[in-house]
């Protein structure tokens, strides 16, 4: 097997993605909702509180930051995000590998915002935000953007990681694959989202109590090449 990192092996489809096109019309996400046939997701979780005031230099907020960016809190037996490490976060390119049953799949997402600001809410306190999203590329199953953000309110000291997306089912020429999707598509949304929100305060918790050691940038098992993937090979030359 490879010892070679993700990025180096999935080179060539970093590339080919830095130049493809979303499979949806980011500009007109406001007209994204139930009653148009998208599905809207929020999930969240809280996180180890801090003191009041801006977030600590190495407390819970910055860890989770530091977690978010890195990207390794989805779970690896579900999706795995490769990405070129040097590169500007909100230039990011990312290759997820995702698994269904026996199949691997290989899609693209693009960085599509970073977010770093303070909101004051409606009660008059202030919330310290920091986070980005994704949207898909062409070629993937879904269609849609997905937003990871941590939070703090610097009155209470409350700290939370949440997760919102609207997504819509992709275009799938692949008939099993399409059939697949229909009937666990949602169960796997589902499972991500759950999954991520639990490994972010792990590792989060760990940094706490390890001194600031932070999780592998690619913290996640070794694969193949996409050139060794049959099944991938046929997704991906149905989706062009």
């Amino acid at each position: 097997m490879s010892k070679l990192p993700l990025y180096e092996l999935q080179k060539a489809r970093l590339e080919a993605y830095a130049t493809a096109g979303y499979n949806f019309d980011p500009e007109k996400a406001a007209e994204y909702t139930a009653a148009t046939g998208w599905r809207l997701d929020d999930y969240e979780i809280e996180l180890p509180a801090e003191a009041p005031g801006p977030a600590e230099p190495q407390g819970a907020w910055a860890a989770a930051q530091q977690v978010l960016r890195n990207y390794t809190f989805p779970p690896p037996d579900l999706i795995t995000g490769i990405f070129l490490p040097d590169q500007p976060l909100d230039q990011r390119v990312m290759v997820l590998r995702g698994r269904f049953l026996l199949f691997t799949f290989w899609f693209g997402v693009r960085i599509g915002g970073v977010t770093d600001e303070t909101r004051t809410l409606p009660d008059g306190s202030q919330e310290q935000i920091w986070g980005y999203n994704y949207r898909t590329l062409e070629g993937h199953f879904e269609r849609g953007q997905i937003d990871f953000s941590i939070h703090k309110n610097l009155r209470t000291g409350r700290v939370w990681f949440h997760i919102h997306a609207f997504s819509q089912t992709g275009r799938i020429r692949n008939p099993l694959y399409w059939l697949g999707f229909r009937l666990f598509g949602r169960m796997l949304q589902k499972r991500f989202a759950h999954q991520s929100l639990k490994r972010l305060r792990q590792q989060v918790e760990e940094m706490l109590r390890k001194g600031w050691v932070t999780p592998s940038a690619q913290d996640a098992p070794p694969v193949q090449a996409v050139s060794s993937q049959a099944a991938a090979q046929e997704q991906l030359k149905d989706s062009r």
